[in-house]
């Protein structure tokens, strides 16, 4: 919200291009910051990283809609918000069963890693609670549950580093958006072809 009210009144000065990528880049940096998280840490890093990451999609959603709408004459804004619309939704559709298929894998995988290296004659079962031994039902139920908490952390952590470069990446792509004329929002309407 308050990225939203600060890009409203940046919008008519900075080219939307470099508002988008202040917006991407701290997105970005935000990513990277939960890249950085752990099952120990308190809830100040991701308090800290959601507030960058709403700044981030601020910065970067209101000027998008202020560059998809300035070049379209204003006599088809109708018809071109529900087209926005629903490829933003299908966008963020696809973009969503894409991480959590990744997510689920890379949990998966990590999972089995740390499974693997669980057997009876292992250093890091030495130290272990009564609780967790891996001689009882309960113990290995109890064992099983924090490696598949460990593999959970590892494959939201691969996620968001992926997501981090996917991120980084989109930045130079913004050169092939046009910069819209300062003008455009108050333009009549254009001549369109029968």
């Amino acid at each position: 919200m308050i990225a939203m009210i600060i890009v409203g009144r940046l919008v008519q000065r900075i080219d939307v291009r470099a508002i988008m990528a202040v917006g991407f880049g701290l997105t970005a940096f935000s990513l990277y910051q939960m890249t950085r998280l752990t099952l120990q840490m308190d809830s100040s890093l991701i308090i800290l990283s959601g507030f960058i990451q709403g700044l981030g999609i601020g910065f970067t959603f209101v000027p998008l809609s202020t560059a998809t709408f300035a070049t379209l004459a204003p006599r088809l804004r109708n018809q071109g918000t529900p087209i926005f619309s629903l490829l933003r939704n299908i966008g963020s559709s696809v973009g969503i069963s894409i991480v959590q298929a990744l997510l689920t894998e890379g949990s998966s995988k990590a999972h089995a890693q740390i499974a693997a290296t669980v057997t009876p004659g292992s250093p890091g079962l030495v130290n272990l609670p009564p609780m967790m031994s891996p001689d009882t039902m309960t113990g290995l139920a109890m064992l099983n549950a924090e490696v598949t908490r460990q593999g959970a952390l590892i494959g939201y952590l691969d996620d968001f580093a992926i997501m981090m470069v996917i991120t980084l990446l989109v930045i130079p792509l913004l050169l092939l958006i046009r910069s819209p004329r300062r003008n455009a929002a108050t333009s009549g309407p254009a001549e369109v072809p029968h």
